[in-house]
């Protein structure tokens, strides 16, 4: 058990340290002995929670839901076209994406993610795939991958689908490709979209139904490329809801005010070069060689002594200084 754990604690590490986008959460640090992540602080809780309502807070509305669709296909889009390898999430779900202050979404939870290779042989990067024992969610996960082992970028546009259909919805991911359906064949769907939303621009809600279900298609090879067909969709719906690319922000931290987790605790400065410690926490890469060059083999956090000296630059919180810095 721990060392699956583990395993999956270095996984993410690994991923979350090398990339960035604007809808990826940001990693911190990590705490081993907790088997712990440390990310940006979110203050709207995931969007499981605001579907849901949780803790009375209100609701979603419609034009929020457009963007939050828009900006996960935007970062699936970018795992998927990753070089050299693309990143299959393999998780995807409502509880897995976080929400910033300003309802800003962040994709986190990179635990059970695959790596897949380029194959030099083949330009279509949905023909690759990952064989291994289905984990992730019953409710989001690709029928096929269940049937046959195998994970493809594909599947993550399954969970995507069951995703998209949430936020037009409402209602359980169980059962949803069915009843959304049923409601376009009656000629109903009005009635199942979402009354907390506010009003739906009906061909809208259609357009985003149509493009869910034709996702959640049995056959991967059926589903759509988020490219060339969903992305052209998503897009000019973000952009007539006021939703602008620009307007990025890191975490809920204004300009003037610098996020405490830019700071290099030894230093305490702007990092300008961070990295992970085996104590999880980041730090100044020239603070903490000092630190050890000083004859120092334990933590300057806890005092405990570090599990190895290794140091692993955190690129995702250098970028995020870097885009910080750069505000106007």
């Amino acid at each position: 058990m721990k060392v699956n754990l583990l395993t999956k604690l270095v996984l993410q590490v690994d991923i979350l340290s090398k990339l960035r986008h604007p809808n990826l959460v940001t990693l911190i640090g990590a705490c081993p002995e907790a088997w712990a992540l440390i990310y940006e602080y979110l203050p709207n809780g995931s969007l499981e929670d605001r579907l849901n309502c949780r803790d009375n807070t209100p609701p979603l509305s419609w034009q929020a839901r457009i963007r939050i669709a828009a900006e996960l296909c935007s970062v699936l889009i970018f795992l998927h076209s990753n070089n050299p390898d693309s990143i299959v999430h393999g998780d995807l779900k409502p509880s897995n994406i976080l929400l910033d202050a300003n309802f800003g979404s962040k994709l986190s939870d990179f635990g059970i993610c695959r790596v897949i290779s380029h194959d030099g042989n083949s330009s279509n990067s949905a023909t690759m795939c990952c064989r291994t024992g289905p984990k992730g969610t019953f409710a989001y996960m690709d029928p096929e991958f269940l049937s046959s082992g195998e994970l493809t970028v594909k599947s993550d546009v399954y969970s995507f689908g069951i995703i998209l259909l949430r936020l037009l919805t409402g209602k359980p991911a169980i059962g949803i490709t069915k009843e959304v359906q049923h409601a376009l064949d009656q000629g109903n769907l009005n009635t199942l979209l979402d009354p907390l939303a506010g009003d739906w621009p009906f061909v809208q809600a259609k357009q985003l139904a149509l493009m869910a279900l034709r996702c959640c298609e049995m056959n991967r090879k059926s589903r759509p490329d988020l490219v060339s067909e969903v992305w052209r969709v998503l897009e000019p719906m973000k952009v007539s809801c006021g939703a602008s690319s620009s307007s990025f922000r890191v975490g809920s931290e204004e300009r003037g005010q610098i996020p405490p987790y830019f700071i290099c605790p030894i230093f305490q400065e702007i990092m300008q070069d961070p990295c992970v410690a085996a104590d999880g926490f980041t730090y100044e890469a020239e603070a903490l060689r000092g630190w050890l060059d000083g004859g120092h083999s334990t933590s300057p956090m806890t005092n405990l002594k570090l599990g190895h000296l290794n140091l692993v630059p955190n690129r995702a919180l250098r970028s995020a200084i870097q885009e910080w810095l750069q505000q106007p």
